[in-house]
């Protein structure tokens, strides 16, 4: 898991071969005029999707995985505040990995908590459970998929 500001992102280009067109994107686009949605980048190997959610309490939030992809996710307005937990110390899945869907959700807690305001990021990795969108109020971001292999 990493946490810091688009300024900084040219640290992790190195990371993966596609982290320097995200962060290319994530740079060089409106993010906040882009529709609600999923918005191709380079086919299904690196992706977009805008969305503003209301936020929940950390009760309500469950932790989730991907195996699939990389999360990159930005916050543009509000403060999301991401449980993040490793995978291995996951034990009480809410339900089987579905590939379909690419997601896996755990009742378990999350082990710390991430208060991640607007410019801000996280990147979760496959090895990273995270439990996004504990906010007050309104978040809207943008999370990149970027395919793990």
């Amino acid at each position: 898991m990493i946490f810091d500001t688009l300024f900084n992102a040219d640290r992790y280009a190195a990371l993966h071969p596609l982290f320097p067109r995200a962060f290319e994107f994530l740079r060089g686009t409106d993010l906040k005029a882009l529709a609600p949605g999923r918005h191709p980048i380079q086919g299904e190997s690196l992706f977009a999707i805008a969305e503003t959610a209301p936020g929940r309490s950390r009760e309500e939030a469950k932790l989730e995985c991907h195996q699939k992809y990389i999360d990159i996710q930005l916050v543009l307005e509000g403060r999301d505040e991401m449980g993040w937990k490793p995978v291995r110390d996951c034990h009480e899945p809410l339900a089987d990995y579905s590939a379909v869907k690419d997601i896996q959700f755990f009742r378990d807690a999350p082990a710390s908590w991430i208060a991640t305001p607007p410019g801000a990021f996280c990147i979760f990795f496959p090895e990273d459970a995270h439990a996004p969108l504990v906010s007050e109020g309104a978040v809207q971001k943008v999370i990149l998929k970027i395919a793990a292999a």
